[in-house]
C-alpha cells in the first residue's frame, strides 16, 4: 500500500459515511473489532486482502477508496493560487476553497474573455446567486430583462429564473460571485 496514504482516516471516513460502527464493520468483514480500531488509529497497516474485506463490507472498491480526498480541517483562508479551476473555453470559474461537498455557499472568481458567454441556453437551477463586476463589461440577462454592467455594478436574483452572462466589451470581464447552494 502507498506509504503516504492515511489508510486509517480514510477507512474511518468511509465507515462513518455509511453509518457503520467499528464493531459492525468488523463483524461484516470477519475480523476483530480491535483490528479495525488499530487500523483506523494507524497503529496497524492492513494487508491488501484485509483492506479488501473491510471495503467489501461497506461496499466500496479499492480504486474508489484510494481516490477519496481525506477530510481535513479546512483553513478559513484561501490563497488565489489554490483556487480550483472549474471553467472551460473562454470562461474561467475559479472556485474558492477547492472541492467541498458539504459547502452551502460557492464563491467564484470568474473571468469571461471578450465574446465569451455562459451558453446559448439560459441557466436555471435552485437557489440564489449574485456577483460584483470588478472589471470589463458584462451583459446579464434574467428572464427577458437584459442589462450591461460595469465595474462596481452588481447583480442578485433567484437562480430559478432563466439567466445568461456574456462579455460584451473588448477586454475580459472579471466578476466575484456567490451562489447558494453550489451549482458546480
Amino acid at each position: 500500500m502507498p506509504l503516504d496514504v492515511d489508510i486509517g482516516s480514510r477507512l474511518r471516513q468511509v465507515r462513518t459515511s455509511v453509518g457503520l460502527s467499528q464493531r459492525e464493520l468488523a463483524k461484516r468483514a470477519g475480523i476483530t473489532n480491535s483490528t479495525v480500531s488499530l487500523i483506523e488509529a494507524n497503529k496497524s497497516n492492513p494487508s491488501v486482502g484485509a483492506l479488501k474485506r473491510l471495503l467489501d463490507a461497506v461496499p466500496i472498491g479499492l480504486a474508489e477508496f484510494f481516490a477519496i480526498e481525506p477530510q481535513t480541517a479546512r483553513s478559513p483562508f484561501h490563497r488565489a493560487c489554490d483556487f480550483l479551476e472549474i471553467g472551460k473555453g473562454g470562461v474561467s470559474y475559479r472556485q474558492v476553497g477547492g472541492r467541498r461537498p458539504e459547502a452551502q455557499l460557492q464563491i467564484l472568481d470568474e473571468c469571461y474573455e471578450p465574446g465569451a458567454d455562459s451558453g446559448r441556453i439560459p441557466l436555471v437551477h435552485d437557489g440564489e446567486e449574485g456577483g460584483v463586476i470588478i472589471s470589463g463589461l458584462l451583459e446579464v440577462t434574467v428572464d427577458e430583462e437584459r442589462c450591461v454592467l460595469g465595474p462596481g455594478d452588481a447583480y442578485s436574483f433567484a437562480s430559478s429564473r432563466p439567466h445568461r452572462f456574456r462579455c460584451v466589451g473588448d477586454e475580459p470581464v472579471r466578476i466575484i460571485s456567490a451562489c447558494t447552494p453550489p451549482t458546480f
